[in-house]
């Protein structure tokens, strides 16, 4: 009857089978990719809160060296600092700690400042260690 009818339906139709397959590796692709996204961002997010807590500790080193040498305060009264909203180390506190050890009448001076960035999964923190003498 019509010769094109008959081979049409000798066809396997591999069209569907191939669609399908590529529609498959298409989705697993989007997917890997929206999870490496996902992965460098949050990533990202722990590295800047730990270079926020090292500058918090960096800071609070600082300001208890300047406490001490001139500001007249005892090693032992330091006090933890907040540092509010000062932009950079918003929501970001440094609990400082002293000790202090005389050797040939030479006072020597270590403190210990531990910078604290952010809260729950993102909280990072590091602590920095200064030796000086007057």
């Amino acid at each position: 009857m019509f010769p094109e009818f008959k081979s049409r339906q000798r066809q396997l139709g591999l069209g569907l089978p191939a669609t399908i397959f590529i529609i498959t590796v298409l989705a697993m692709i989007v997917v890997a990719l929206g999870e490496l996204t996902r992965g460098s961002s949050q990533a990202f997010a722990q590295n800047f809160q730990s270079q926020r807590a090292f500058y918090a500790a960096e800071s609070g080193a600082q300001i208890a060296l300047n406490r001490v040498f001139t500001g007249g305060s005892a090693c032992g009264s330091l006090s933890d600092i907040s540092f509010g909203s000062n932009q950079g180390l918003e929501n970001c506190s440094a609990s400082l700690s002293c000790s202090q050890v005389v050797v040939d009448s030479v006072t020597y001076y270590t403190f210990q400042s531990t910078g604290t960035c952010g809260t729950g999964l993102d909280e990072a923190s590091r602590m920095i260690e200064v030796r000086a003498h007057e």
